[in-house]
């Protein structure tokens, strides 16, 4: 093992001399973020930035046509992501640098397999007796160049296939590579060289060579390439680790520093608690990928590349946190990525200010919410039992409300032995996102996705009205256009913004030149700030800010709403009295037509269940108690016994629902003033929707008139059919049910007679103790009876019979007698292979199926001729 190079900065220098001598150009680091149309969402290799010359889309700038360089890289995000294993795994960085050296149509195998070999032996001083080579299966070239040339001993040299076959994608460049890999010794793991799966942390590969030699269309084909190309990739931090006699990349220098940095930090020591080291390493490589990612101009978002950043700098916090680092950090370690890498990156140092605010304040807003949402999520899993899973519901109120990604979330679940509802988590996600549509410039707004702080700042919040009055006049404070028509803002407003499960409000907005504008919905731009959604095709384009408008809702649907909302209140109520206190509300939907109640709870409710809480909600209704909503202090709200909602964030000062003398709950929604104006209340469904999660579906007021009018016509329709009064309906369907069945066994009972007929003149044609033949007038079920009676009442080695069912679907059923020599599964062979279709594969009855019945007398020909008849 070399003593000379042991560092990155050393290996660094001696790649750029190796190279440089050997004609290559020296290319500079291209930023994390590609360019090229097919690129991923980060550069994550070292021949990313050379992709248009591999595909022959812009002359190769290079007089040489070589080149050298060393390239970060991250793969966080998309198809290339390795940040779950970061941390876990000694073999895995979210950021990295590739070194590389590329030729473009210039020199090929022989050359960079020669200068590869020189390289490792000759600069890096590697022990050769513990480097293993692989080439791909088709390569006789390169496993020649290195037995002959270079004179790797044939037993380290091992062929792969889709190991040693590299692809740009589906379609485009490819080639065979040729990788050397490093013998770590027994300690590692067991023999077999790189080919073993079992011993991938002994073998670590730790150089590949792609020859790119060949074009795949989209039929597959390969053809050869004009130019003939060399790419390698060897990536730095693993090359140190060789160099040190290490496995893991995490004794690079640099990483080590930041590592042993996390452990000054904390207090911790390294090696003396794999959850703590585990810590430490997340820490090191996120803070290197936070402090790159932010100097090539990514900032923390919710959306793509600034999501992924954002999911990192969580990530390292929360691994922090984990360490009992409660103060800040990030900004520090950052410090040190910067200072051991801006030699080479100056941007890093160039960057360093606004890399340390940026980290600083997402260190310090996640900081704010990681205690919430952690004593959240703890709560959620210890009331969780076996291997239920963490509900969708909430893991998206962690990530909507605490800033948890789900990945976090779920990292946090396995650790406790759950899994989670990600179902649920992305279809409420992909319901946000509707409601965030992008944006463009309108009007005299300002010209970014969705500039509604600027409008807050600018003229205020919404002032909600909608609890005293369904009409104001209102001044527009903000217009937004989307690609579903126009958002707009206004001071003032009856309309209820979507939120708490109840859908937003709509209505109209009056112009002063009287006229109407339609509001299709109505939704929280952001937190006291309503956003009108007015239809796209409607005349808007004159609306201005400061313009007066009259702001109606449509009463009736409010009404129909609010109903089902202190409906929904109720049920609760009326479930834990039923069930017990540990049911707690899990989502709701509160809409015009119907309201739905989600909670937890083991098993599903019985008939005698859902009509007590039935009949519990409903005599609550016709009590027709007052009901109350009131603004008071959160604690004073608790003493007296008011629930939270599910998902719902509440301040210091909250309101508080009281339906009634019963139910008490936190809620900012809006409600009938009395129960009688429910009307009444029927539960239309319960079921699960998740393990210990269930659902009630219910409708209120006209919608239970509907309801009822719906059964009375389903009753009078089924009286018609069973031909007997209303009043007899039971005893009609009773009689009619049990003539049908005396009908089917009637029917049956001459079925098997009629098949036992048949079997009588059909096993005379057998031959040799095997019947081969067609019948008609069966279906697939008597066909196996069939069947199985010719064998036994003809004592037949094998029976072979098809038919074509009235649904025009061959079968063909084959039996075989104990110990004949063919099993029912090898006489369906033939039959499957002329039918298309599969088989069985039961050794005494098999039965096989197709899609053409007149490939049916074709197949049992092809029977015949299987058994020799």
């Amino acid at each position: 093992m070399s003593q000379e190079i042991t560092t990155e900065a050393q290996l660094r220098a001696a790649w750029y001399e190796f190279w440089s001598a050997r004609s290559h150009e020296v290319v500079k680091s291209a930023s994390l973020i590609p360019t090229h149309p097919t690129a991923p969402m980060f550069v994550n290799s070292g021949m990313m930035q050379f992709v248009q010359y591999f595909l022959d889309e812009e002359p190769v700038p290079f007089k040489t046509k070589r080149a050298t360089s060393v390239q970060k890289c991250v793969r966080a995000g998309g198809k290339h992501n390795d940040l779950d294993a970061v941390g876990k795994s000694l073999r895995h960085l979210s950021f990295f640098e590739m070194m590389g050296n590329f030729s473009f149509g210039d020199y090929f195998k022989e050359n960079a397999i020669k200068w590869a070999w020189e390289f490792v032996s000759d600069v890096l001083k590697i022990d050769t007796s513990k480097v293993w080579v692989t080439v791909h299966v088709s390569d006789d070239e390169a496993e020649q160049i290195w037995l002959n040339d270079i004179g790797v001993p044939a037993d380290r040299i091992q062929r792969l296939d889709k190991d040693n076959f590299w692809e740009m994608g589906e379609t485009g460049p490819c080639g065979p590579s040729t990788e050397l890999f490093y013998d770590f010794g027994p300690d590692f793991g067991p023999e077999g060289g790189p080919a073993n799966p079992d011993a991938e942390h002994r073998f670590i590969e730790f150089w590949n060579v792609v020859f790119m030699e060949s074009f795949r269309d989209s039929s597959g084909t390969l053809t050869p390439l004009p130019n003939q190309h060399v790419d390698t990739g060897a990536g730095l931090e693993r090359l140190v680790g060789v160099l040190r006699g290490s496995p893991s990349l995490y004794s690079c220098d640099t990483l080590e520093a930041l590592v042993n940095e996390a452990a000054k930090v904390s207090g911790k020591t390294v090696g003396a608690h794999p959850k703590d080291d585990q810590a430490m390493r997340v820490i090191a490589d996120h803070v290197r990928s936070a402090t790159f990612l932010i100097s090539d101009g990514i900032i923390p978002s919710n959306e793509g590349r600034g999501y992924v950043l954002r999911r990192i700098i969580r990530r390292a916090v929360r691994f922090a946190y984990l360490l009992g680092i409660m103060d800040e950090m990030m900004p520090h370690m950052a410090d040190l990525a910067i200072d051991t890498h801006k030699n080479y990156y100056p941007e890093l140092d160039e960057q360093r200010d606004l890399i340390r605010k940026t980290l600083a304040s997402e260190e310090a807003k996640f900081r704010s919410a990681l205690e919430t949402g952690l004593s959240i999520l703890g709560s959620e899993l210890k009331g969780l039992k076996g291997d239920a899973m963490l509900s969708g519901e909430t893991a998206f109120v962690l990530h909507d409300t605490h800033g948890f990604p789900l990945e976090i979330t779920a990292e946090i679940a396995e650790d406790a032995g759950h899994d989670v509802d990600v179902d649920t988590f992305r279809k409420l996600m992909t319901e946000q996102r509707e409601r965030a549509r992008a944006s463009r410039k309108k009007g005299n707004v300002s010209d970014q996705a969705i500039d509604y702080k600027a409008i807050m700042d600018v003229h205020g919040a919404t002032e909600f009205v909608g609890r005293d009055t369904y009409e104001t006049t209102a001044k527009i404070t903000g217009l937004v256009a989307s690609d579903k028509g126009t958002e707009v803002v206004l001071d003032r407003s009856p309309f209820y913004a979507e939120g708490g499960g109840q859908i937003g409000d709509t209505g109209v907005l009056t112009l002063g030149s009287g006229q109407d504008l339609a509001v299709l919905d109505t939704r929280p731009a952001m937190p006291g700030l309503h956003a009108h959604m007015v239809a796209a095709g409607a005349d808007a384009d004159g609306l201005q800010i400061g313009d007066a408008v009259t702001a109606k809702i449509d009463a009736e649907r409010r009404g129909a709403i609010q109903r089902n909302h202190t409906s929904v209140h109720l049920i609760h109520w009326a479930l834990r009295k039923v069930l017990g206190t540990h049911v707690k509300q899990q989502g709701s939907y509160v809409g015009a037509d119907r309201l739905r109640f989600d909670f937890n709870h083991f098993n599903p409710l019985s008939d005698d269940e859902l009509r007590e809480i039935e009949d519990l909600i409903n005599a609550q209704v016709l009590s027709n108690a007052p009901c109350q909503h009131l603004e008071m202090g959160r604690d004073e709200a608790i003493e007296k016994g008011a629930l939270a909602f599910f998902g719902e964030k509440y301040g210091d000062t909250v309101r508080v629902m009281f339906a009634g003398p019963e139910s008490i709950e936190l809620c900012g929604g809006t409600h009938v003033s009395s129960l009688g104006q429910i009307g009444l209340i029927t539960i239309l469904s319960e079921s699960s929707i998740g393990s210990n999660l269930r659902r009630i579906e219910a409708v209120t007021g006209a919608g239970v008139l509907n309801e009822y009018r719906r059964l009375k016509d389903d009753v009078a329709a089924a009286t018609a059919i069973a031909g007997v009064p209303v009043g007899q309906l039971q005893d009609g369907l009773t009689r009619r049910m049990t003539e049908l069945s005396d009908l089917q066994a009637e029917k049956k009972a001459l079925s098997l007679r009629l098949e036992n007929t048949m079997a009588d003149g059909l096993v005379a044609q057998a031959v040799s103790g095997k019947l081969v033949l067609r019948v008609e007038g069966v279906e697939a079920d008597g066909l196996k009876r069939l069947a199985e009676t010719l064998q036994a009442k003809g004592d037949l080695d094998a029976v072979v019979i098809g038919t074509v069912t009235s649904a025009g679907r061959p079968s063909v059923v084959a039996v075989s007698k104990e110990g004949f020599d063919q099993t029912a599964s090898d006489m369906l062979d033939p039959i499957s292979a002329v039918m298309g279709g599969g088989h069985g594969k039961q050794p005494r009855v098999a039965v096989a199926g197709g899609k053409d019945a007149s490939k049916i007398d074709a197949a049992l020909d092809a029977a015949k001729a299987h058994l020799g008849l």
